[in-house]
């Protein structure tokens, strides 16, 4: 491996370095203290970044968050060697077989590659897996159970949801759905104005339990309507800094801040940023 910096670097030095930084007699103190657990939450946020880079069209950010998000693997792959588990390499033949394995149309038969989108084989296939690992049905758990509890609320919502729809749990089309969440939005309204002083928690509590059934139905909306609802409110969080940034540089223009600004004049001014945006 060279250390000067020439040369590209490959996918074993990245190994190397892990396993330098990890050696217990010369490593780096803060890696050495690591487990799986304390760096879970940075590959969590790796992850993000990579989702991020990509939703800003950004390839230059997009390779250095990919490096970022390989290096977790590296690092978790570490730590279990070092507990005899298992090794970098075992995690890329698992899922090289497991890839293989899940494609028979394209690694097998690919006359089945017209079947395959319209079939449950890729779930035929997983339940053959675990029927292999020596898994009983009858000891499978719910289905739900493989819907991990990390996942950020709104896309757990959606993999639910989608889960429950393999076996018909699911609205016949878009329309009752839309019903279900006005609804649930007049629930919401009535567990707001209801007036109970003596049991303020409760009625917080109502809220906060209306407000989640209001989010749950709105991801079933964005499913029936092919929707990514993370993407669809990153959209909306990105469409919002912009016209706010354009608040405060037209106000800036005029040597004012939003402090100093009514909020009719940021009404306007939000409209008026809108309308350019429309105008391209």
């Amino acid at each position: 491996m060279a250390e000067d910096g020439s040369g590209k670097h490959t996918l074993e030095d990245l190994l190397a370095v892990m396993a330098r930084l990890r050696d217990p007699d010369t490593g780096c103190p803060w890696d050495l203290k690591q487990s799986f657990a304390t760096i879970a939450p940075y590959t969590i946020e790796e992850a993000y970044e990579v989702g991020d880079a990509i939703a800003r069209d950004d390839l230059d950010a997009l390779e250095d968050e990919l490096g970022d998000l390989l290096l977790q693997v590296v690092y978790h792959a570490q730590m279990a060697s070092e507990q005899s588990r298992f090794d970098f390499s075992d995690v890329a033949d698992g899922i090289t077989r497991k890839m293989i394995r899940r494609h028979p149309h394209v690694f097998v038969d690919p006359s089945l590659r017209d079947e395959f989108l319209g079939s449950n084989v890729w779930e035929r296939i997983k339940a053959e897996e675990k029927a292999e690992r020596g898994v009983p049905p009858s000891d499978a758990g719910s289905r739900l159970d493989e819907v991990p509890l990390a996942l950020p609320a709104l896309a757990r919502a959606v993999k639910l949801q989608k889960r429950a729809a393999e076996v018909g749990f699911d609205w016949p089309s878009l329309e009752p759905v839309l019903a279900k969440a006005e609804e649930e939005i007049a629930e919401l309204k009535d567990a707001i104005t209801a007036h109970d002083d003596a049991a303020n928690e409760s009625r917080a509590a109502k809220i906060r339990e209306e407000f989640g059934d209001l989010l749950f139905v709105m991801a079933n909306v964005a499913r029936h309507l092919k929707v990514d609802p993370e993407a669809a409110l990153r959209e909306a969080n990105a469409k919002f800094v912009r016209r706010f940034k354009s608040i405060e540089q037209a106000l800036a223009k005029e040597g004012r801040r939003c402090e100093d600004a009514t909020l009719e004049e940021m009404d306007q001014l939000w409209d008026e940023a809108k309308d350019a945006e429309r105008k391209g």
